[in-house]
């Protein structure tokens, strides 16, 4: 469907990481992706970040990034376009979630949704971790210095109150 200015639309934060294959070029072309899902188009792609692995730690290190889109979809539907393109990265995940914080090809976060608070099974908005996670506040900072995190406060206070010293920038012959 082609984006029509008109349509009523929601400034979302779409969290990327990847940690298996070409991790750049993973978060380049589902960065691609998001901008051209029904009635969505890409706003800022921040830049790509080298960060330690979160949760389970003894695996690769991600390179991470946070999208800004412009989307007529509702949380729901826009989380499952998400799903479609993790899915055609390769990303299969597993039902009983057991795989949540393992090695990825493409993993796709909804951090943001306007300043929507949602909370139903599978999914919850603001992203529940999005406030102690360095690798996601980073980026999200950079493209969107004001933001916001509903229930909260500013997102740079939350990055003020955890470790962001192991987040790396990569450089543009990096990334």
């Amino acid at each position: 469907m082609t984006w029509t200015a008109s349509a009523p639309s929601t400034v979302a934060f779409v969290g990327l990481g990847s940690n298996l294959g070409d991790s750049a070029e993973v978060l380049r072309a589902a960065s691609r992706a998001l901008g051209i899902a029904p009635q969505t188009r890409l706003l800022r792609l921040s830049s790509l970040y080298r960060t330690p692995a979160w949760g389970v730690t003894e695996q690769p290190d991600f390179v991470n990034a946070v999208a800004m889109l412009e989307t007529g979809l509702s949380a729901q539907q826009l989380l499952a376009a998400m799903f479609a393109i993790e899915r055609e990265a390769g990303r299969a995940r597993r039902a009983d979630g057991s795989d949540r914080w393992g090695p990825r090809t493409l993993d796709l976060d909804l951090l943001l949704y306007g300043d929507s608070v949602i909370d139903e099974p599978g999914l919850h908005v603001p992203h529940p971790h999005l406030h102690e996670r360095a690798f996601a506040l980073v980026p999200l900072l950079e493209i969107a210095p004001d933001a916001v995190i509903p229930r909260r406060g500013p997102a740079r206070e939350a990055l003020q109150c955890i470790d962001a010293g192991a987040i790396r920038r990569l450089d543009a012959v990096d990334n």
